[in-house]
């Protein structure tokens, strides 16, 4: 019989020492998987920094709004040319124009009277004319308006008065830095809770148009201090603090944001699922930023006193943060493409389908240009071994001029984001493998 003799008990034994053997390897399996398969089952939990890990990434959310506020602040007050290009565009709105030519006929009319016409005329013939006037003073003092009201239009709507307007902005960009921190006079003053400029250099040309359509009066007017109302509002005190915090933290604001989501996605156990999150997380904080811009325009509009004018008091408040609405756009977009970038990265179903629809795609067009003959010699099986690593390269550098950009807008990250994706394209279709030499 077997396993009676010699042999037998030597095959016995050996079968002894593999199911041995093979107890001791399935132990090893359980302990440690092999490198490349991982184990099935739940994750080790680590409540400790999971919960910094949400909790950097939630405080990141917070001053997503504050950071945006900060740049907008140092843009406008710290930069110039900036601050020039921004207000430049007022000088040729029509809301704008009309508020300034109703404001200055305002100033201009409360000196020119159809008194003051009588000024040049005999002390004889002062009192037949005084009673002549006396009945047509309704219809002399809207003839005299209408006079001085188009005299403004033409210098507020001249070029001349664009000129004026961009370099006298220019002059006082230093004294608006002042208005806004609460110090300082000048051009442009903050006085009872109101930033405003002032007109008298426009009055000055009106006076000079008016005296050479034969309106001599209007050279005894003296010179005229009136304000033009940028910004208005009951809060500005607590305004002004607030332009204050933001100046003195709006350089390092927008880097501690980035710095505090990154800490937070690599303390997470899931850090693709964590960057998801915090992308969409600043995406909706900026939103709630565009949201409070538009809701508090209206507040603002409401707040503001008849003597202001409507059209261009919301004409002003658009320009001014103009340039931080782009900033809340373009970090809406930017979330949405970086949420997008690392989902479709992931392990997910659909990810990976998506993903082999692409590499299929742009396969079979390769497959198809070698066809016909196409050769990309050793560049095609490089970057077959280094997709990923020129992948990753390409990523870092639309990060790194996205960030050295001066003034992105959604556009601009969207036109960075279609630039990755056809380079991308561009090294999948030419990753091709090595052919193998013909005998």
């Amino acid at each position: 019989m077997a396993g009676t003799g010699p042999e037998g008990g030597d095959l016995a034994e050996l079968r002894a020492r593999l199911a041995a053997l093979e107890a001791r390897e399935g132990m090893t399996a359980d302990a440690a998987p092999p490198t490349g398969h991982p184990r099935s089952g739940p994750r080790p939990r680590h409540p400790v920094r999971a919960f910094f890990s949400a909790l950097l990434i939630v405080l990141a959310c917070v001053l997503v709004p504050l950071s945006a506020l900060a740049v907008w602040v140092n843009s406008q007050i710290g930069d110039t040319d900036r601050y020039v290009a921004t207000v430049a565009p007022l000088a040729s709105d029509r809301d704008v124009q009309d508020a300034a030519a109703d404001r200055i006929t305002g100033a201009v009319m409360q000196h020119v009277g159809v008194a003051s016409l009588l000024d040049e005329v005999a002390p004889a013939d002062r009192p037949r004319l005084d009673t002549l006037l006396s009945r047509l003073a309704g219809p002399l003092t809207s003839g005299l308006r209408s006079l001085v009201h188009s005299t403004a239009e033409r210098v507020v709507r001249s070029e001349a008065f664009r000129k004026v307007w961009v370099e006298a902005n220019r002059r006082i960009h230093a004294t608006v830095d002042k208005a806004l921190t609460g110090q300082g006079g000048g051009a442009v003053r903050l006085t009872n809770d109101t930033v405003a400029i002032d007109l008298a250099p426009v009055i000055d040309q009106v006076k000079q148009r008016l005296v050479g359509a034969g309106l001599t009066v209007a050279g005894k007017i003296p010179q005229i201090h009136t304000d033009f109302t940028v910004v208005r509002s009951e809060k500005v005190g607590k305004i002004r603090t607030a332009f204050r915090l933001l100046q003195l933290v709006g350089f390092w604001l927008p880097i501690l944001t980035v710095v505090l989501a990154a800490v937070g996605v690599l303390l997470a156990a899931r850090r693709r699922r964590s960057l998801v999150a915090a992308a969409l997380g600043f995406a909706g904080a900026a939103l709630v930023l565009g949201l409070a811009l538009t809701v508090f325009r209206s507040l603002y509009l409401d707040a503001l006193p008849a003597s202001v004018s409507q059209p261009a008091a919301a004409t002003v408040y658009d320009t001014l943060i103009r340039f931080l609405r782009g900033t809340v756009r373009a970090v809406i977009v930017l979330g949405v493409v970086v949420a997008l970038g690392a989902w479709l990265s992931g392990p997910g179903r659909y990810a990976v389908r998506v993903r082999g629809v692409w590499e299929s795609v742009l396969g079979a067009a390769g497959d198809a240009a070698e066809g016909l003959g196409m050769r990309t010699g050793p560049v095609g099986p490089w970057l077959v071994r280094h997709k990923v690593a020129v992948a990753w390269v390409v990523v870092v550098a639309a990060g790194l001029v996205l960030a050295f950009w001066s003034y992105p807008t959604g556009w601009v990250v969207v036109g960075l984001a279609l630039a990755v994706l056809l380079v991308l394209a561009a090294v999948e279709f030419l990753a091709r493998p090595a052919r193998p030499a013909r005998p």
